[in-house]
């Protein structure tokens, strides 16, 4: 008896063991393109963010150490960027998820013409974000824009949406917040329509209004995928560049230049390679640890729920 539960035991351990080495064998494909599409370009990243960059021949030479690092956080314009991927951060990230939750908890109701509008939300999508920045540009151009023509009408004055450094950061989050809300919808409607649609009957039974399943099911119940959006999205705004450089090009001043505007800037105008590296550093460091306390979060959220 002992024999054979030993025996049962080992084969346990060698079926385990094939699995993980079976699991493992089909995840290198993907280790290697990883590997090679990631690993190497980081890590020469991180090499030349500690030489000194040759631009004869555009090659690392001389080990300088921290020095890169220590310009880029004493650059002023480094930390204006900081502060205006703050801004945009703050301000984008919650009003995409609240306008995205709200919209597809509209839309999910049942109502004459739900199905264009929800066609209507893919458009944005389908556009691509630098094409998106030149349009409306175009359309809140202070002179000849729509915008503020249709204000106009109603007996507003002209404002110059670009030229402000307040209106200017108001029209970024703008276009940005158009431009991924519709992301925050198909989440959000994926997410509701896999709602039990039991516990909304018992609450129906028992004479719950609209409001109340609302705050007391379909919130509690979606805490989870609105954790794990917001991560996406931060994930996606911290890169945020295109829409800034086509719509405002990080002005006027340096009021809506982020933080990737700078490392452009760093690199391919002062031809600065080794700073721009350095700072490219420092910023995916800050996200990864934000990234971490951001996933333990909607952990979180996931075990309570």
């Amino acid at each position: 008896m002992i024999r054979s539960t030993s025996s049962q035991t080992q084969a346990a351990q060698r079926a385990s063991l094939k699995d993980l080495f079976a699991r493992w064998w089909f995840m290198t494909p993907a280790a290697l393109l990883l590997l090679v599409t990631l690993a190497y370009p980081i890590g020469y990243t991180v090499y030349i963010s500690f030489a000194e960059i040759n631009l004869g021949t555009f090659r690392p030479q001389g080990w300088v150490g921290w020095n890169n690092y220590l310009n880029v956080l004493e650059d002023d314009r480094f930390r204006t960027a900081i502060v205006v991927t703050a801004k945009y951060l703050v301000f984008a990230l919650p009003l995409q998820l609240v306008l995205g939750f709200a919209i597809a908890i509209l839309i999910n109701v049942e109502w004459a013409g739900r199905g264009m509008i929800r066609a209507a939300f893919l458009i944005p999508l389908a556009i691509a974000p630098v094409i998106a920045g030149g349009v409306w540009r175009m359309l809140l151009d202070p002179l000849w824009g729509i915008a503020n023509y249709a204000i106009g009408m109603v007996g507003v004055s002209p404002i110059d949406w670009l030229g402000d450094p307040f209106w200017a950061m108001v029209t970024v989050i703008f276009i940005d917040t158009w431009r991924w809300t519709p992301f925050v919808v198909l989440i959000a409607s994926a997410a509701l329509l896999s709602l039990p649609r039991e516990l909304y009957e018992a609450a129906e039974l028992d004479g719950a209004s609209r409001w109340a399943m609302l705050w007391h099911i379909t919130l509690p119940l979606l805490m989870p995928v609105i954790a794990a959006t917001f991560v996406v999205r931060w994930l996606g705004a911290v890169k945020m560049f295109d829409i800034a450089l086509a719509s405002t090009n990080g002005g006027p001043g340096r009021a809506t230049s982020v933080i990737n505007m700078y490392i452009y800037e760093e690199a391919f105008r002062g031809l600065r390679f080794a700073e721009s590296s350095a700072a490219s550093m420092i910023i995916l460091f800050v996200t990864m640890l934000l990234t971490a306390v951001f996933l333990r979060t909607a952990r979180y959220f996931e075990v309570r729920h």
